[in-house]
């Protein structure tokens, strides 16, 4: 069999389990969704043994710091990826539900009920916890899946994806629900986007690159962001301290992920002041900073940003920072050199929060938080299917919900138009 004829029946068998899926309980689905997780657990060594092969092939490919992170399976984070299985299992399932129910002058009673997308493809590169992300919440909400993850994961992703398939078997549910992609040849996702007929959704996640290759080759409709680069504004009110935390975090806690900030905006009218203390801080950390002319005259030897900085998405510890006069410079920047992805705010003015809150136009806006907590599991989604920065049909992180669509039911008690 080529890998026409593979992907083919990959997406003809995950098309037929996916209307199987859409008419079973919450409570099968529920009961799949928790021999899942536990399969995971169980499963740990199994799942870190494979894994162990696949960081040894990325280290000696020479793979950042950032991209071994994300690849990286400990206890710690198999523990959380049965978590976040499980907090989608708690959840309240979407399909079924019906809204906006009205009667109509003719007596119909019109509304709308929620229901799955169908069968879902997702193509990803390195992080193992996709696989199991994706698989939680595309059942959850009805929908078959069919994963392609990249080469530098194959051994981990295979690993996973068998061991939920296996549990969901056992839990009476068809396995062709959750089917892994066995091949890392382009050709695969090239056949794989022709496949209109049988896959209604393409969700990419990983760099620019790989989602506009996506775009650029797809059939099917694609949710997609092609960057992350995220702002952090202290503006002139600000609490340094809270400031300097948060900022830390934004940047240190995981550089390596799309939720990290990318830019750091400060008030003119304290940048002198704060940008010392913040750049001793990074400085301990190891983070490279690359400043406007007027950061450069606060921290000398700091080098002198590019235009080229403020629309870089590093995924590492490298950080652009601009002295900006207030909030409107602030929001001026964001809008020209952001991707619509994450912006926050440190302040004490409430109206400057409101208006932030208000005027930028990214799909997750904080105040006084870290850009680090735009992420479907921190947000109570349980986990996260991908974040949309494109609006239709969904926009910022995305749950249970947004893999969801909704179709009229109409109630007549003999109606006829005229």
């Amino acid at each position: 069999m080529n890998i026409a004829e593979q992907m083919l029946n990959i997406a003809k068998n995950a098309r037929a389990a996916s209307l199987e899926l859409s008419r079973l309980s919450t409570d099968v689905k529920n009961k799949a969704l928790y021999a899942m997780a536990d399969a995971l657990v169980e499963y740990s060594g199994v799942l870190k043994d494979e894994n162990a092969v696949d960081l040894d092939v990325a280290a000696d490919k020479g793979l950042s710091k950032a991209m071994l992170d994300r690849l990286t399976l400990t206890d710690k984070t198999i523990a959380g990826m049965a978590d976040g299985i499980r907090e989608v299992a708690a959840l309240a399932d979407p399909v079924g539900e019906i809204t906006e129910m009205r009667r109509r002058p003719n007596g119909l009673q019109v509304g709308r009920m929620r229901i799955p997308i169908g069968v879902i493809g997702i193509i990803y590169e390195a992080r193992p916890n996709v696989t199991s992300d994706a698989a939680g919440l595309c059942l959850k909400s009805g929908n078959a899946v069919i994963l392609r993850g990249g080469s530098e994961a194959i051994r981990s992703n295979t690993a996973v994806a068998e061991i939920l398939k296996e549990a969901v078997g056992q839990a009476g549910v068809n396995e062709d629900v959750i089917q892994l992609i066995p091949t890392v040849e382009r050709e695969a996702v090239l056949e794989m986007l022709k496949l209109e007929d049988y896959i209604d959704l393409i969700i990419p996640r990983g760099g620019e690159g790989l989602i506009r290759f996506v775009v650029a080759n797809s059939r099917i409709p694609v949710i997609k962001h092609y960057k992350g680069v995220c702002h952090l504004f202290v503006d002139e009110s600000a609490d340094h301290d809270m400031a300097l935390d948060i900022a830390f975090n934004a940047k240190v806690s995981r550089p390596g992920v799309c939720n990290a900030m990318e830019t750091l905006l400060v008030h003119r009218n304290i940048a002198g002041v704060f940008l010392p203390k913040m750049a001793l801080k990074y400085k301990e950390a190891g983070v490279e900073l690359r400043g406007c002319v007027e950061t450069v005259k606060i921290l000398p030897g700091v080098k002198t940003a590019t235009e080229d900085d403020w629309g870089a998405e590093y995924l590492d510890l490298i950080l652009a920072v601009r002295v900006v006069d207030g909030i409107g410079a602030a929001m001026a920047h964001i809008a020209e050199y952001g991707s619509l992805h994450t912006e926050a705010i440190v302040t004490k003015d409430y109206a400057n929060a409101q208006r932030f809150l208000r005027e930028v136009n990214s799909s997750t806006v904080l105040v006084n938080a870290s850009t680090r907590f735009s992420d479907g599991h921190q947000l109570g989604l349980g986990a996260e299917i991908g974040i949309s920065t494109t609006k239709i049909h969904a926009f910022g992180p995305m749950g249970l919900e947004e893999l969801t669509t909704r179709k009229f039911i109409i109630y007549g008690d003999g109606q006829v138009r005229a």
